[in-house]
């Protein structure tokens, strides 16, 4: 518990993919680029980014409660049906288990959602495995905050 407090007041954040890795185990810092790299890879649209780091039975859950199959939210993205524009990191805490983590942070995110463009206050709760040497999500739960 003292690490996961640790971890939580240690990290500075400013824009998407920018973290300071202050006391930060090579493990943390991993999960850390993995999480940074979903919201880059959303804003580029880049499918093939987001396949790398999400397994293939990932799914995510929308702020409505809807559960959406990677390929389905895959489909979303590259139609603009799902758009993202930008995102500021506000706060990151990771909760390391050996090979299983969570990790979970906020961002306000410029995204246009079935039509609807604004400034998410989107929280991502993401459960992360560690397969081989890399971390992979497993599952990613949003909420407002």
């Amino acid at each position: 518990m003292l690490l996961f407090f640790s971890i939580f007041f240690k990290l500075t954040f400013g824009q998407t993919g920018a973290h300071e890795q202050i006391n930060m185990t090579s493990e943390e810092n991993q999960i850390t680029a993995v999480a940074d790299s979903v919201i880059e890879y959303m804003i580029e649209k880049n499918v093939d980014g987001l396949k790398s780091i999400l397994d293939k039975d990932f799914t995510l859950t929308h702020i409505t409660g809807y559960v959406q199959s990677r390929e389905e939210w895959f489909s979303e993205i590259e139609s603009e049906g799902m758009k993202y524009y930008s995102a500021k990191k506000i706060k990151h805490e990771i909760n390391l288990n050996g090979n299983e983590a969570v990790s979970t942070f906020q961002h306000l995110l410029d995204a246009r959602i079935w039509g609807s463009r604004n400034t998410w206050r989107l929280q991502q709760r993401m459960k992360l495995s560690k397969r081989g040497n890399h971390w992979i999500i497993v599952n990613s739960v949003a909420s407002t905050f």
